[in-house]
């Protein structure tokens, strides 16, 4: 296993059918662990566990996280992703789980000790049909995972983090964890991200590296606009200096909406390149 610093700065990438040429090409960006984003579309056998445990022991790679995507997702906009973001759907709630469960056996396969996924808009009012159920399946799903001796990730943005916060104090799950993603707070208009994560710092596990604009506020429902890291409005140098302030250890994974797979590549390695210099 590669050495893992305080701050390790990583990649998340997403699993391609060829998992030795995913894992060297991340690795070329000059890291040694990340996250490995899982969508709806892979099929998650034993062989394919096999080959992604044998990728990553032959080019010494260390996963943080194994996160889990879902068929019929969409993030066009904020009432697309309400519609259809993670435990929401009514519709495809007990799906969802058992897909869930499938993955966390598959992390589980691979040696990784977290789990994690985007739960969808929690509604803001904790008496909601909806957040009861969503809040007994997050639940559920925690203690699936706590057999592993996992912990269970929520990815930040879709809610406010006092409201994140509330949930958290509601689901009183010992694993449940953050991954804290600054530019999502951004994203989805949630509220200003050092603020965010210095309220939800004790629960944080890792973060992502990611920048983002605000919303048009012209366009109601509408998200902001990812850009390349440094260059948005999360301001990641202070973002980085608040994580050491804070005494923040865990790892910060890269993550780039840039398509193209040239363009991908050497987005991801200049990202790379300003975190190690903040970190």
């Amino acid at each position: 296993m590669p050495v893992i610093r305080d701050r390790e700065i990583g990649i998340f990438f997403w699993a391609e059918p060829d998992a030795d040429a995913t894992v060297r090409a991340v690795k070329s960006c000059g890291v040694v662990s990340g996250q490995l984003g899982v969508d709806g579309s892979v099929a998650l056998s034993d062989e394919t566990a096999a080959r992604w445990k044998e990728a990553l022991r032959r080019h010494d790679f260390h996963l943080f996280t194994v996160f889990a995507a879902y068929e019929g997702e969409s993030y066009a906009d904020i009432p697309t992703v309400q519609r259809t973001v993670g435990f929401i759907p009514r519709e495809t709630r007990a799906a969802r789980e058992v897909r869930t469960r499938q993955v966390i056996d598959f992390a589980a396969a691979l040696g990784v000790k977290s789990f994690g996924c985007h739960v969808g808009c929690i509604p803001s009012d904790r008496s909601h049909p909806d957040y009861r159920d969503v809040l007994e399946l997050v639940r559920r799903v925690a203690d699936y995972a706590a057999t592993y001796g996992m912990t269970f990730c929520l990815e930040t943005g879709q809610e406010p983090a006092e409201e994140l916060l509330a949930f958290f104090e509601d689901a009183d799950r010992g694993n449940l964890k953050i991954n804290f993603d600054p530019a999502n707070m951004v994203l989805y208009g949630s509220g200003e991200p050092i603020a965010a994560f210095r309220l939800l710092r004790r629960h944080v596990a890792s973060c992502h590296g990611k920048d983002g604009d605000w919303p048009d506020p012209t366009r109601p429902g509408s998200l902001g606009v990812e850009k390349p890291l440094g260059e948005g409005s999360v301001n990641i140098p202070k973002f980085m200096a608040t994580l050491r302030e804070t005494g923040f250890t865990g790892p910060i994974c890269v993550e780039s909406g840039v398509h193209g797979e040239e363009q991908r590549w050497q987005a991801l390695a200049r990202a790379v390149k300003i975190l190690e210099s903040l970190r």
